[in-house]
């Protein structure tokens, strides 16, 4: 597991550059996208931990990191053409999908609008509802435009996230997301491109039915990202869906028990036929 490689790159898709990781290791790929406000980064263990055994793929998607920001509606629709962008660039067909938060919902969009690139799909903590009328966009993100950026250092950002959001784990999402530069250091994000993302942050249950390959939601035990309504409601509307609830509380299902998510996730590739045992 340690000696893999996490490789990087930047592909030129039409308007916009993303930025990616790549372990480039032989075997079934898998593509993880990161939720909002973060970065591909998030995925780090996860490919070590299958790199030996899959292709795994983590890219910034458009407005994080190190990947373009440029004017656009940040729906779920464009940022998902922009992955489908991504495997076109890297002469991929299809792969496991995996999303968590925004990168769930975008997830979910691929596999329904563009379901040929898609061979299996794990969504972790995202719900399916949403406003069902559009939201006005704000000039700037709603969670950080007051934050005291730039922060003077990563000493002073650390206890500034730490006493702001509920958890070490969500405090160490956002210090991935930390670069710095002459001021200080910022965010890599783009606040105008967050506050885009959240106003186009629509109700997607009509998109359900249309996802025919095999589904794996995931919610963490707190409950508060999916309701029990907003779960069952997606159990009965994907016609392949397997359902899993976790241990912890924290939002970021992948991360708060490594060794729980990934016996979760083993099992989610046994059951598409995509483990290395069922493969050999």
């Amino acid at each position: 597991m340690n000696d893999v490689k996490i490789h990087r790159g930047m592909a030129k898709l039409g308007e916009v550059y993303i930025f990616y990781r790549d372990t480039r290791t032989q075997g079934p790929t898998i593509l993880c996208l990161h939720g909002r406000w973060g970065r591909g980064e998030t995925w780090v263990d996860f490919m070590k931990h299958y790199g030996d055994a899959y292709r795994v793929i983590a890219p910034d998607q458009r407005g994080h990191g190190l990947s373009g920001k440029p004017p656009s509606t940040y729906s779920a629709e464009e940022m998902a053409s922009d992955m489908v962008g991504l495997l076109r660039f890297l002469d991929l067909d299809s792969v496991i999908l995996v999303g968590h938060s925004m990168g769930g919902r975008i997830a979910g969009h691929m596999a329904a609008l563009h379901p040929s690139f898609v061979k299996a799909l794990a969504i972790l903590d995202k719900a399916a509802s949403g406003p069902t009328t559009a939201q006005p966009i704000a000039e700037e993100d709603p969670l950080t435009k007051d934050w005291p950026m730039p922060f003077a250092s990563l000493a002073e950002a650390r206890s500034f996230l730490l006493k702001t959001m509920d958890s070490q784990l969500a405090c160490d999402y956002f210090m991935n997301s930390l670069e710095e530069t002459v001021e200080g250091y910022r965010m890599m994000f783009s606040s105008r491109a967050m506050a885009a993302n959240i106003a186009h942050e629509g109700d997607w249950f009509h998109l359900l039915s249309r996802i025919t390959c095999p589904v794996l939601l995931v919610r963490s035990s707190s409950h508060e990202a999916v309701s029990d309504e907003d779960l069952e409601r997606m159990r009965s509307l994907l016609p392949d869906c397997a359902c899993r609830d976790m241990s912890q509380p924290d939002h970021n299902v992948h991360l708060s028990d490594l060794a729980e998510f990934y016996r979760c996730f083993d099992g989610f590739l046994e059951r598409i036929g995509a483990s290395p045992a069922s493969q050999g």
